[in-house]
């Protein structure tokens, strides 16, 4: 297996984040939300309140607000540049009334207490330290919070990362298609998520293959 090779914290470069925000996503972003609408749906019973860490442009945060008409979202992201697309977006689907951003960097205190779900996507292998996501899980999840993490899975090698950017990002503008392969190196693999959760009491999550590309992290505290 190919070792890991971090890339910076943020991406958040004028040009890095307008190429994310204007990148088609549809249909890992839906799905990332289909899947946990089926988890919500099961497992909780009250109005959504969710907060989606490393939120980026806010589409998922959309997605979410319109998957959950009584849901509100809170979308918690360390990137201004980002964030400011966000707004946009966000005022755009005439959603401000019920989506809320915040400029954050974990670790952190996360705003409102009857959190309902915590999720996010594609954060993970950003972080410096990834245990500073699942010590917020842990830390600030109450008893019977839903959960779901999805990032990208790393290849086991460099040359089947060029061959995932080839297939999905064959299209996109350089610096998106460079971002996707620095962020495949980057990635954890399912057996290194397994630890990290095991560290944090956290291993009652189940771990799946969503994608050849993605590993998803499920479940409820």
């Amino acid at each position: 297996m190919m070792q890991r090779i971090p890339e910076p914290e943020l991406m958040d470069a004028p040009a890095q984040a307008r190429a994310y925000a204007e990148a088609d996503f549809s249909e890992s972003n839906q799905a990332f939300v289909d899947a946990f609408n089926r988890l919500l749906h099961a497992r909780v019973s009250s109005p959504a309140r969710i907060i989606d860490l490393g939120c980026g442009p806010g589409d998922i945060c959309i997605r979410l607000a319109h998957a959950l008409p009584e849901g509100r979202i809170i979308g918690v992201d360390a990137g201004p540049n980002m964030l400011a697309l966000a707004e946009t977006a966000v005022r755009a689907a005439g959603l401000g009334d019920r989506i809320e951003l915040i400029l954050g960097r974990l670790p952190c205190a996360l705003p409102v207490t009857d959190r309902t779900a915590l999720v996010s996507n594609s954060l993970l292998h950003h972080l410096p330290d990834p245990m500073s996501l699942w010590r917020t899980i842990a830390e600030a999840a109450p008893v019977g919070c839903a959960i779901q993490i999805m990032d990208l899975h790393r290849p086991e090698s460099k040359d089947r990362a060029r061959a995932l950017v080839d297939t999905y990002a064959a299209d996109a503008p350089e610096v998106l298609a460079q971002d996707f392969y620095n962020s495949l190196l980057a990635a954890y693999t399912s057996e290194e998520l397994a630890d990290q959760l095991a560290r944090c009491g956290l291993d009652r999550l189940e771990i799946s293959r969503p994608s050849d590309r993605h590993w998803m992290v499920q479940g409820v505290i």
